[in-house]
């Protein structure tokens, strides 16, 4: 699969919306939480936003990285300030860490390393940029999974925050433990 990285311009913003509509979509359906509607469009509108700020700031305030196969979008990762839930699950303990999020993966691109290979090069991004660490949170069962694999047991398990059986869980990883 030839698969290019690269940054957003805003001739994608219409693609990427489309994009994250279907992702958070189809993540919802499978992780059997497709009737909580307005978390959905939360959740979507706080993509949006996120990728307004890296355009508008030129990568400042958000950091957004994208994968394309074949000229179409099949990827996002961003990095930017910790999230409320972030912040105040560890105590504002990570408040000078940057958080790794919206990894995103085309339903017809999962399973194939491309989330490996934006995270791989979102590390570089960090590490050109100065950073030791960084944290990341999931509240998905599925992503949840994948994370334990690559990173390892959560520092913060919030048990049952989003219903019974659906915890949220936050890790801070140093880019030295990643090689």
């Amino acid at each position: 699969m030839d698969v290019n990285i690269r940054r957003p311009a805003k001739e994608d913003e219409r693609e990427l919306h489309e994009f994250f509509q279907l992702v958070i979509m189809d993540t919802f359906l499978k992780e059997g939480i497709a009737h909580l509607t307005e978390d959905i469009d939360e959740e979507i509108h706080s993509k949006k936003q996120y990728l307004k700020m890296d355009i508008e700031s030129n990568g400042e305030n958000r950091y957004f990285l994208i994968a394309e196969v074949k000229g179409k979008i099949v990827g996002s990762i961003e990095y930017g300030p910790p999230s409320e839930l972030i912040l105040l699950n560890s105590n504002t303990e990570y408040q000078s860490l940057m958080e790794v999020g919206t990894v995103f993966v085309h339903p017809d691109f999962q399973q194939k390393g491309l989330g490996n290979s934006l995270l791989n090069e979102m590390y570089v991004v960090l590490a050109e940029k100065g950073m030791k660490e960084f944290c990341l949170d999931s509240g998905y069962v599925r992503a949840q999974k994948v994370w334990k694999k690559k990173f390892g047991e959560p520092e913060y398990v919030l048990k049952d925050f989003w219903d019974k059986g659906f915890d949220h869980m936050i890790w801070r990883i140093a880019l030295s433990s990643l090689r």
